[in-house]
């Protein structure tokens, strides 16, 4: 089993992680982790743990796995969305067929806010990137 753990865990936070150096080469055949850093997702900051110096190699595999972790969530971002597209037309179908009076009382304003502000978000980012476009040309 040994053979097959990678070097560096990273145990996922909020808004990154915290980076562990996998040990199994001790006398006691045990696994054991040394925090090494901690990285920050949204800037992209690595804080080495404690005073301890981060070498190359451990720079490196931090720096691979942030970029692959930043595209990761760019695409459940874009998932997260899709899904709410088919929440909305699942929404229109109960509205239209199934929901009751008080059913449509308990949802109804707060719906209709929440569309109302992504409808005129989405309508001014679309006219800015229109805008952009004739820019360019």
């Amino acid at each position: 089993m040994s053979g097959d753990l990678p070097e560096f865990y990273f145990r996922i936070r909020d808004n990154g992680a915290a980076v562990f150096r996998v040990d199994t080469e001790n006398r006691n055949r045990r696994i054991e982790m040394d925090e090494i850093a901690v990285v920050n997702v949204k800037n992209g900051n690595i804080r080495p743990h404690g005073d301890r110096k981060l070498t190359d190699e451990e720079l490196a595999a931090i720096r691979a796995w942030l970029e692959d972790r930043v595209a990761l969530l760019a695409r459940r971002d874009i998932d997260d969305i899709l899904r709410t597209v088919d929440h909305l037309n699942l929404t229109a179908g109960w509205a239209q067929g199934k929901a009751s009076d008080d059913d449509l009382e308990q949802v109804t304003d707060a719906l209709l806010l929440a569309m109302h502000d992504l409808r005129t978000v989405l309508v001014r980012r679309k006219a800015e990137r229109l805008m952009k476009g004739e820019a360019a040309e």
